[in-house]
């Protein structure tokens, strides 16, 4: 049985992959939840809970690749800046 987390972390993923959309979609998200298998292998687990990890982890992955550009971009800045 896969661990929630792993099931928040490939939900987060297939999202991501199928919208481009860091804003989660509640209809979405109740799909996955009832086909992936969450609601049978933890049937304690509210669906709004998951929605809110899943957002949770969007948001973080965003943020992450927010500050990613943001150093590639001041990396380039420095390295036209070092130039002769």
């Amino acid at each position: 049985m896969p661990k929630l987390s792993e099931y928040v972390a490939n939900a987060a993923s297939e999202f991501f992959a199928e919208t481009g959309s860091v804003e989660l979609d509640a209809r979405w998200i109740a799909e996955y939840f009832q086909n992936a298998g969450v609601a049978d292998e933890y049937p304690n687990q509210d669906l709004i809970m998951f929605y809110d990890m899943v957002q949770k982890a969007l948001t973080l992955k965003a943020e992450l690749a927010r500050k990613l550009a943001e150093a590639q971009i001041e990396n380039i800045a420095n390295a036209q800046r070092k130039r002769p």
